[in-house]
């Protein structure tokens, strides 16, 4: 029998044990289907300015982990379209950001079948789910525009001494959004370009709103204990915190991107990062949450405060001073609020929401009739606002294997809800996590998970057709 030379032999060996160390950490890095617990720690032992100390010195590695991983996803780099803008100005990004594995187009990955995409390893890094910038702590996390004005109007901090905001300023939003009232269509924007607080919100809108109106708002702007910014030693901030209010993340009634970790998931890993949705036109939706299906928007008033400030653990909302909203007053005036909040004005479409030929151009026109047709998007994206308020499971696991992202499980993502796409150049980024940083992206992501097989001439036209609307 053939015996290899001793020093073959030895390196078939450490071949044989390199790979099975390699298992066993792949292994080890899959994290437990099922949590050791459904709650918070609430009797927090170890000083403040000892955890403070910890995780500032931890702070670095985390974000330089969470960069390198952006890094290798997207391209972050500042390209405005030419001539578009959101509704006061900024600049819409353009191009797709998502980078292609090696040695493949769109083209090509558009020719090849979930199983075979899943198997080759080739679904896009960008398309997979993001992780929250430290997926391990969660917790919101504000933009640096954000902090600053809060500073300014209010000398309140949301700064987190454990981590910073992650996607740069150029994919965000524009701050401070305009404002568009149902009733008064006649005014256009009356946030008169600034971000709406509890320093300014009565002489902006007194005149405007009615005294309930006036209640619901002072409320939506006025800051509550919240999981990372409270008065207790267990809190993200350097000094004790008044809190979040619900426009610190729902900017003006937009979004301005602040991100968090869903409460209604264990364990941690298992949490989908959320991207903060725009409360624009919640009048016509009849689903709220990107993916919890409540039912009103006095639901989703009161859960945002009884349950998401604190990850879904009542206990520790307990410690940390939750704000009981009394449902029949309280929620009821904030929700009339929300429900008085419009959709940009959107001027080349007609009574339908359907493009008017004489205002638009032929490539908007030519989207039009991918929207409704080849792209399948009109399927669920109905107009005249753009959604058919339901839950649609897009089985995006289809196309790849479940794998441990810096601390978060990309795995199945689940029903998502149909958000209206009226003014949806307004609020990058999109899908519910804020994977996808243009409307490049998100073409190119439903073509792909849809198998529309687009040429890019028509990929072009749709995202035209979307800037319309």
């Amino acid at each position: 029998m053939f015996r290899p030379p001793r020093r073959t032999a030895w390196t078939v060996l450490a071949i044989a044990a390199s790979a099975a160390i390699a298992g066993y950490t792949y292994a080890q890095q899959q994290p437990e289907p099922r949590g050791k617990t459904s709650y918070l720690p609430v009797d927090i032992a170890e000083p403040f300015a000892s955890i403070m100390a910890r995780m500032v010195a931890a702070k670095p590695q985390i974000e330089k982990e969470h960069s390198d991983l952006l890094g290798q996803r997207y391209d972050l780099a500042d390209h405005p379209a030419q001539g578009v803008t959101m509704s006061r100005g900024k600049p819409v990004q353009t191009g797709v950001r998502a980078k292609l594995p090696a040695g493949t187009s769109w083209d090509s990955l558009a020719a090849l079948s979930p199983d075979q995409i899943r198997d080759r390893d080739l679904f896009p890094r960008g398309f997979l789910p993001l992780p929250h910038p430290n997926h391990a702590e969660g917790g919101m996390v504000f933009p640096h525009f954000e902090i600053d004005e809060l500073k300014k109007q209010e000398a309140r901090d949301l700064t987190r001494f454990d981590l910073d905001f992650d996607l740069p300023d150029h994919l965000l939003p524009e701050f401070p959004p305009p404002i568009y009232l149902t009733t008064r269509p006649d005014l256009g924007d009356v946030s008169q370009g600034k971000l709406v607080t509890i320093d300014n919100y009565y002489a902006l809108f007194t005149g405007i709103f009615n005294p309930k109106q006036l209640e619901g708002l002072r409320l939506l702007v006025t800051p509550f204990a919240q999981q990372q910014f409270n008065q207790t030693e267990d809190r993200r901030t350097a000094q004790p915190s008044r809190g979040a209010a619900c426009f610190d993340c729902h900017a003006n009634g937009h979004t301005n991107g602040a991100t968090h970790l869903v409460g209604d998931i264990r364990p941690q890993e298992f949490r989908h990062r959320i991207d903060t949705p725009s409360l624009r036109g919640v009048n016509i939706e009849r689903l709220f949450g990107s993916q919890r299906a409540l039912k009103t928007v006095e639901d989703f008033t009161e859960f945002e405060q009884r349950a998401a400030y604190f990850d879904g653990d009542p206990v520790i909302a307990t410690k940390k001073g939750v704000n009981t909203l009394e449902r029949g007053s309280q929620v009821h005036d904030m929700a009339e609020v929300q429900e008085l909040l419009d959709f940009p004005p959107a001027p080349k479409l007609d009574l339908f929401g359907r493009l008017d030929p004489s205002k638009a151009s032929e490539a908007e026109l030519r989207g039009q009739a991918v929207f409704f047709g080849k792209g399948q998007c009109g399927t669920c994206h109905t107009p005249p606002y753009y959604t058919d308020n339901l839950m649609h499971n897009l089985h995006t696991e289809r196309f790849y294997k479940p794998v441990l992202i810096n601390g978060a499980m990309a795995s199945a993502d689940g029903p998502i809800k149909t958000f209206p796409l009226r003014g949806v150049k307004d609020s990058p980024p999109y899908l519910h996590d804020g994977r996808l940083l243009t409307l490049e992206d998100t073409v190119e992501f439903f073509n792909l998970v849809l198998a529309d097989k687009l040429t890019a001439a028509e990929k072009q036209d749709l995202v035209a057709f979307l800037r319309a609307l």
